[in-house]
């Protein structure tokens, strides 16, 4: 369980970790450890921002995204934008978005799109005054319950790591994730949303790419994330 766990803090954050020997059994077990990854991710964001918002709210969530995109090196955001990019380019096209999609290349739309997303993680932590800091770190934990559905929904788009966590996932880890966000929304109703948003996610990914990768990963649990911020902020918990 460890190691596991280790190799998912390692992949998802930036975090100094100790170095742990893991092998390819360890990698793939450790996408059902997403979520704990997060709610490590959110923990250090809203503590940062509970810090600095007894000063501002803006300086609070300010300090909140930086936290956020220091913990995990934009890792989520490359992937938006690369996503970002392969659908703008496409015009319809499946085979050309899937191309532009493996090229490195960063171009106007996940400029666009990183900067779009940005701005409304900004807003609406600033809109996180009414919510207890400390909640942040369920939408973090609940984004990265994603992964884990749309690697078992979805066929990988290419052999190698996606198709190597698939194998990993299992319907009970599905469940015992998906009961446990359902427990939480009894104290955080807003927190019911994810489960509706990564279907969502899942269904607009079978039309779209027919499939999924990292990229696609990625780009999800920022779009998850920020559907529940604005679920938080609108309902109100």
């Amino acid at each position: 369980m460890i190691r596991p766990l280790l190799v998912a803090l390692g992949f998802l954050t930036r975090l100094p970790l100790p170095r742990a020997a893991s092998d390819r059994a360890d990698w793939a077990a450790s996408i059902r450890f997403y979520p704990l990854a997060g709610l490590v991710v959110g923990a250090l964001a809203g503590a940062a921002g509970a810090l600095a918002a007894m000063r501002d709210p803006w300086l609070g969530a300010l300090a909140a995204l930086l936290t956020w995109i220091l913990v995990t090196g934009a890792l989520h955001l490359d992937g938006l934008g690369d996503l970002a990019d392969a659908l703008g380019a496409a015009h319809g096209d499946r085979d050309r978005l899937l191309r532009v999609l493996s090229e490195p290349q960063v171009g106007s739309f996940a400029v666009v799109a990183i900067v779009t997303q940005l701005l409304a993680k900004l807003v609406l932590l600033h809109g996180w005054s009414s919510h207890a800091w400390w909640s942040l770190a369920l939408v973090t934990a609940a984004a990265r319950i994603g992964p884990l559905a749309w690697a078992r929904w979805l066929p990988p788009l290419k052999p190698g790591l996606g198709a190597t966590l698939a194998e990993a996932v299992r319907a009970r880890d599905l469940i015992g994730w998906g009961t446990v966000v359902l427990v939480a929304s009894i104290a955080r109703p807003a927190l019911f949303a994810a489960l509706p948003l990564i279907a969502f996610y899942a269904w607009w990914l079978r039309r779209r790419l027919g499939g999924v990768n990292g990229d696609a990963h990625g780009a999800g649990i920022e779009l998850v994330e920020t559907g529940l911020l604005a679920a938080f902020v609108l309902v109100g918990g």
